[in-house]
């Protein structure tokens, strides 16, 4: 099963790509400089379409599970689930880590990214369609202060902007349109925004719920606070890979994403997983939309426990967490087995209660 080639359909799109800058090991943007050793290998068949060496899949590399506590702080982070419709119905965009990078290196993920120091100094006034008290109220979090809230907007259209070639934006009459080249990292984003005159389209992005990493991270020893937004993809772009970061993409539906991780062709994390098992009860964008607009982005800080030599993670709403309060539909806790994360009751499981 590990072996097997996964399908590919128009759909999904693989290539490594030559990089005009290089990425440093240990880090997950692109910089200024010389390829380091470590890279080395892994861009040998630059320009060529190819499958991930088989010691680069997904499940043999991004899904160990982590014995580690860590003791730094979870950092901020922020996501866009980006939606389409489909012939078949609702459809989400995923992209795979590079199998070098030290944060889910093989996996299926959202574009996004941690929140940087230049997400919270952008001029709002010149650079945002709201301003960032709307913003605040909007993402329901009393407890974080206005300019990292407004941070975490900037951070994940630039994460959507850089990792996937989409840019919530609307230039002023007259302003350059944006050059390719600026979607490899030629200019760091607040620059690119000033010098095309660019306002960011906050309102495209929709809070949707926000996910902390465990005391004890499941597959990681590092601890994130993630923002997941929702949003559908502009009809005019095309939603793609970087070829640096990411080195493939696909629009899945929700359930058929999920079948691809339960055959083991395609690594998730449990936020993600959870986050499709969700999706998976919405034909629409529109749906999915209205949805957030109805909702407080719930909070979600997993719970787990060693039983039976085998980790559990519970969630809100669960007899083992400390929340009695369900946050999600779906399943309320998962079970590291058979290299995977699965529920109790089976594939099946994700999409009942």
């Amino acid at each position: 099963m590990w072996g097997a080639k996964v399908p590919q359909p128009a759909m999904f799109c693989r290539q490594v790509t030559p990089l005009p800058v290089c990425l440093k090991w240990g880090h997950t943007k692109p910089i200024q400089g010389g390829k380091p050793p470590q890279w080395r290998n892994a861009l040998r068949n630059n320009g060529r379409t190819a499958p991930l060496p088989r010691t680069e899949h997904p499940r043999s590399r991004a899904m160990e599970l982590n014995t580690e506590i860590p003791t730094a702080p979870p950092r901020d982070a922020a996501t866009v689930v980006m939606l389409r419709d489909a012939a078949q119905g609702l459809e989400v965009f995923l992209v795979q880590r590079h199998g070098l990078s030290d944060v889910m290196g093989g996996a299926h993920v959202f574009p996004g990214g941690k929140l940087d120091a230049a997400d919270t100094h952008l001029d709002a006034q010149t650079h945002l369609d709201q301003a960032p008290a709307l913003l605040h109220a909007a993402l329901g979090e009393p407890t974080t202060d206005v300019p990292t809230a407004t941070g975490l907007y900037v951070a994940a259209l630039r994460e959507a902007f850089e990792e996937s070639h989409v840019l919530f934006a609307q230039g002023a009459p007259g302003a350059p349109s944006v050059h390719p080249a600026l979607q490899c990292g030629a200019l760091p984003f607040n620059q690119m925004l000033a010098e095309r005159a660019l306002r960011l389209q906050t309102r495209h992005i929709l809070p949707w719920s926000r996910w902390v990493t465990p005391i004890m991270p499941s597959i990681s020893a590092r601890r994130f606070d993630t923002r997941f937004f929702v949003a559908a993809v502009p009809a005019d772009q095309q939603a793609r890979h970087d070829g640096h970061e990411t080195t493939a993409s696909v629009w899945l539906r929700p359930r058929a994403a999920l079948e691809q991780y339960w055959s083991g062709d395609m690594e998730l994390a449990p936020p993600q997983i959870m986050s499709l098992a969700h999706l998976a009860r919405h034909a629409t964008v529109h749906s999915v939309l209205q949805a957030a607009r109805h909702q407080s982005p719930p909070y979600i800080l997993p719970e787990s426990f060693t039983e039976g030599g085998e980790r559990t993670l519970c969630y809100p709403g669960d007899p083992r967490h400390s929340v009695p309060t369900r946050a999600l539909p779906g399943p309320t806790r998962v079970t590291w087995r058979n290299r995977r994360f699965e529920p109790d009751g089976g594939f099946a499981a994700w999409f009942t209660t």
